[in-house]
Order: C-alpha cells, then structure tokens, then sequence
C-alpha cells in the first residue's frame, strides 16, 4: 500500500491531471488518493518552481564552459554550438521554444498559468514559466497552490459524478 501511495505522489509531482483517476483505478481508497495527489502536485510544484531558478543560473554558467571540455574528435561536430557559447551576441535570436513561451506569457498572462498548469501544462513546465516570468510576484506560489487543489476538487468531483467513465 505504501508503494502505491509514494508512486502516486510522485507521479502526481509531474503529471498532474490524470493521477487521481489513476490512484482510484489501482485501489486506492478515496482520501488516501485525494491525500497523495495533492502531496504530489503541490510538493512537486514547490520543487520544481525552486530548483528552476538554481538550474536556469547553472545553465547560464555552464553553457561557455562546456566547449572547453568537449574531446577533440566531437568539436567538429559541435563546432557551430561551441560558436554560439562563446561569442556573446547583443542581438536575440528566436527559436520556436521562445516565440512558444512569449505567447503564452502575453495572451494568457500570470492567471494563464496558473490555470493552466495542472490541466494543459505539466507541473515542471508550469513551475518554471511561474518562476521564469513571475517569480517576484509574492502570490504566485499561494495561486498556484490554490489552483492545484481546486483541480483536485474538480477532478475528485468528476470521478464521482462519472464513475463508470474511470472504473
């Protein structure tokens, strides 16, 4: 019972959405799956939202770096990536991940997604556009949470209404 509690929770960490059917499906009483769900997605909103601030700074920092170790007979083949690493250019180029993340952030804005998150987006990609576009706003964490539980709720109320649609 404890294995399927913790694997619960950790998949409610990443993908949020279809983890309370789920845990209902495996033979999970309804409040331990209400319980874990919410453990998970908060828990792994909280730790993604904060490590994506310590990793976008890594990266940042490693990215010159790595060409100084790559092995000689690989820096043909990187040869271009290495050029972008290390010459620094004021000008910023668009791929189609940033021109992605821009809409999202200028149509739907902050309650985009915060709405969003556990619905459409995974829990790791809501965290860092939260923490990447609004980590100074101070409620943005208290939101999230609030919107994680409210879906649970939503959820929680389908797989009862609905019960013959998940079992």
């Amino acid at each position: 019972m404890i294995f399927k509690i913790l694997h619960v929770i950790l998949l409610a960490s990443v993908k949020y959405f279809f983890t309370l059917p789920y845990a209902m499906i495996i033979g999970l009483n309804y409040q331990q799956a209400l319980i874990s769900v919410l453990i998970g997605g908060i828990g792994g909103f909280l730790f993604f939202y904060y490590l994506s601030s310590n990793m976008i700074k890594l990266l940042d920092y490693l990215k010159p770096k790595i060409c100084l170790f790559i092995p000689p007979f690989l820096k043909l083949k990187f040869h271009l990536f290495c050029q972008r690493m290390t010459i620094k250019k004021p000008v910023r180029i668009f791929s189609k991940k940033s021109r992605f993340l821009v809409k999202v952030k200028t149509t739907y804005g902050f309650w985009g997604i915060i709405i969003a998150t556990p619905f459409l987006l995974t829990i790791p990609v809501g965290a860092f556009l939260a923490n990447r576009y609004y980590a100074k706003r101070p409620q943005t964490v208290p939101f999230m949470i609030i919107s994680i539980v409210s879906w649970a709720g939503l959820l929680t109320g389908i797989v009862h209404i609905f019960p013959k649609i998940f079992f």
